[in-house]
């Protein structure tokens, strides 16, 4: 049955890593994968044990689906909910009020502005979204497309970056932080600066060799101009309500996945409110119904399948032997932990991030007797920078890097030969800064060590 699950799941994962030259979209291929696993899974079982108690058998897997079923939905709705949110700000040209701002034409000074701005952006919203935000701004601002590449391949580095260190700037940050593995104060304090080291390096490598100014392509005014106090508005309403979500969290106890839920429904009436009243003078604003034909709901689905797949590894204990083996390889303790999670980073850039968080989640229960990973554990706090930056090292290792590559058509060796290495030189120095200051500062300075070992009240806890 082992070797059955996970023959199935390289075939899915070739698939999915060779979208582009099959022409099959990944989402197809991940939803394919969660339903035909579960399926061998079940299969195989049965035939191995053929004086198996058939509706023993359904009721533990009726059981096991509805629980990893409502683990990933959490994360679906949460997903579903912030994307259309930001959709919504998109519609509005909320984004503008930020873009319009940025004059200089002159290239270090313009890298510099979109790394920060796409670092910090990131952290409030999320890294993919960011990502096609700022490359709709690099299109206004530069003309030459090998340039604009250079800048775009900058822009995944930062977003992502950007959205390590946020619970919710990156999907495998929100994982942990749904999950009841990092809580919000800590995944900043640990790994703030960490994630601000691995956005600088690149940055500064790279300025290094620019020189004079950027050509900036004919201007575009065709497009319909919303008002600009209702940017500014929805712009504000949108963000304040992302940020809410960990206010709400810490306030109400409830899961993140309502408050994002709340926090749309409130943007939602608003638009409504003013959707009806400029009708009234000839003009056609979007709604919250208008943004969800657009919302990008393949990649939703993709997390969906690729989750419920992983699941079933859990499950079958394929992940606990996972576990066993890179425990034995490197230790569960300091330096060893340390090395677990560089390693999934690097292979995050090769497959994807989600499922390997969403293994290690699996491998390493909170609660669980083999391991004792609990909240705010450092290898939470390292995974969740690992798992988030480590995708920049390949172009198709992130969901910011999947979207920059669709919307600019970068190559994929272009992004090798010119992006890769600068990923990789932010990558181990965020590393060993992140290492350096766990050992160091949160272990000697007391304030320091209460801070990073706090875990949340019971009540807290995501289960």
């Amino acid at each position: 049955m082992v070797a059955a699950l996970i023959t199935v799941f390289i075939i899915g994962y070739a698939f999915i890593a060779l979208e582009h030259p099959l022409k099959i979209n990944k989402t197809a291929t991940a939803l394919m994968l969660g339903t035909v696993i579960w399926a061998v899974f079940s299969f195989c079982h049965v035939m191995a044990q053929p004086d198996l108690d058939i509706e023993a058998w359904r009721a533990f897997l009726s059981g096991s689906l509805i629980e990893n079923l409502g683990e990933t939905a959490e994360i679906v709705f949460f997903l579903l909910g912030a994307m259309t949110i930001v959709t919504l700000i998109e519609d509005y040209q909320g984004f503008r009020v930020i873009t319009d701002k940025i004059t200089t034409t002159n290239k270090k000074k313009l890298l510099w502005i979109i790394s920060i701005l796409t670092f910090f952006l990131s952290a409030l919203l999320d890294n993919m979204t960011t990502a096609i935000v700022m490359v709709a701004l690099l299109r206004k601002i530069i003309a030459d497309q090998k340039e604009r590449w250079l800048y775009a391949g900058m822009v995944i580095l930062a977003a992502n970056a950007g959205g390590a260190w946020s619970p919710i700037g990156d999907v495998t940050t929100i994982m942990l932080w749904i999950g009841g593995q990092v809580t919000t104060v800590n995944i900043i304090v640990k790994t703030l600066i960490t994630s601000l080291i691995c956005m600088i390096v690149p940055v500064l490598i790279v300025s290094a060799t620019l020189k004079g100014d950027i050509q900036r392509p004919a201007q575009n005014d065709n497009e319909l101009q919303v008002p600009e106090h209702l940017r500014k508005l929805v712009l504000i309403m949108g963000v304040c309500g992302l940020i809410f979500v960990p206010v709400f969290k810490t306030i109400t106890h409830l899961p993140p996945y309502l408050g994002m839920l709340f926090a749309l429904s409130v943007l939602w009436v608003t638009t409504e409110v003013i959707s009806r009243r400029y009708e009234k003078h000839g003009h056609s604003l979007p709604t919250a119904v208008s943004t969800l034909e657009h919302v990008d709901v393949p990649t939703i689905l993709f997390f969906l399948g690729i989750l419920m797949a992983v699941s079933c590894l859990k499950v079958s204990g394929i992940l606990g032997m996972l576990a066993s083996g890179l425990n034995n390889a490197f230790g569960v303790e300091a330096p060893g932990f340390f090395f677990i999670d560089l390693i999934i980073g690097v292979l995050s850039s090769i497959i994807d991030n989600v499922p390997l968080v969403a293994a290690a989640m699996g491998m390493y229960p909170i609660d669980g007797a083999m391991v004792d990973f609990g909240v705010n554990h450092p290898f939470w706090e390292f995974l969740a920078y690992c798992a988030g930056t480590g995708g920049s090292l390949l172009i198709i290792g992130s969901a910011a890097g999947v979207a920059v590559m669709g919307m600019e058509k970068i190559d994929f060796i272009w992004y090798l030969k010119k992006i890769t290495l600068l990923a990789f030189a932010g990558y181990i120095a965020g590393a060993i800064v992140f290492i350096v200051m766990d050992v160091t500062l949160f272990e000697k300075i007391p304030f320091l060590r209460d801070l990073a070992m706090a875990s949340p009240a019971p009540a807290l806890q995501i289960c």
